[in-house]
């Protein structure tokens, strides 16, 4: 993911998050996120506290989303089934930062792209070890969820399992 669609996602980031904030703001963030192998995902609990920041693959969209696959049982999927917001760190858990919508993507077109592209990222997923396969879908094993930014990280916020999660709206 280099050139046009890091622009595409730097341009992204910066409206539906602002120039100020912490994410996409520097050519350097916005690098660091084209050539990043993980994301890395934290949910909020129904106390309000954050989960722990865990490593995912993903793939990105023209319009500056994000598409992560996961098992359909794994706390991630439940907790943004029941609405949970995302924070997303890019490339490391003290990377560049926002707040993102998180929904699940139904659409096996959207799924398919999935398939096809992570392997093209992923050695693990080219050599057949690892990566979302039609199968899994079908029989509802696991689910693709589309991230969209929302807005950065509030300044001095950091990835700390069972802290009060950032405010969300």
């Amino acid at each position: 993911m280099k050139g046009l669609e890091a622009a595409l996602i730097s341009a992204m980031l910066v409206v539906a998050i602002g120039p100020t904030a912490r994410c996409a703001s520097s050519p350097i963030e916005v690098n660091a996120f084209a050539d990043a192998s993980y994301i890395y995902i934290a949910t909020i609990r129904k106390d309000g506290s954050q989960s722990r920041a865990v490593p995912v693959w993903f793939v990105t969209t023209p319009q500056g989303q994000i598409l992560i696959d996961t098992n359909t049982d794994s706390w991630k999927a439940r907790r943004v089934r029941r609405g949970s917001p995302v924070i997303v760190w890019m490339g490391s858990r003290t990377g560049p930062a926002f707040i993102g919508k998180a929904e699940f993507e139904t659409e096996s077109s959207v799924q398919d792209q999935m398939i096809e592209r992570i392997p093209r990222k992923y050695l693990l997923a080219r050599l057949g070890l690892f990566g979302p396969k039609r199968a899994n879908f079908d029989s509802g094993k696991i689910v693709t969820i589309r991230i969209t930014p929302e807005r950065g990280l509030p300044a001095g916020f950091k990835s700390q399992p069972g802290a009060p999660a950032p405010a969300v709206l």
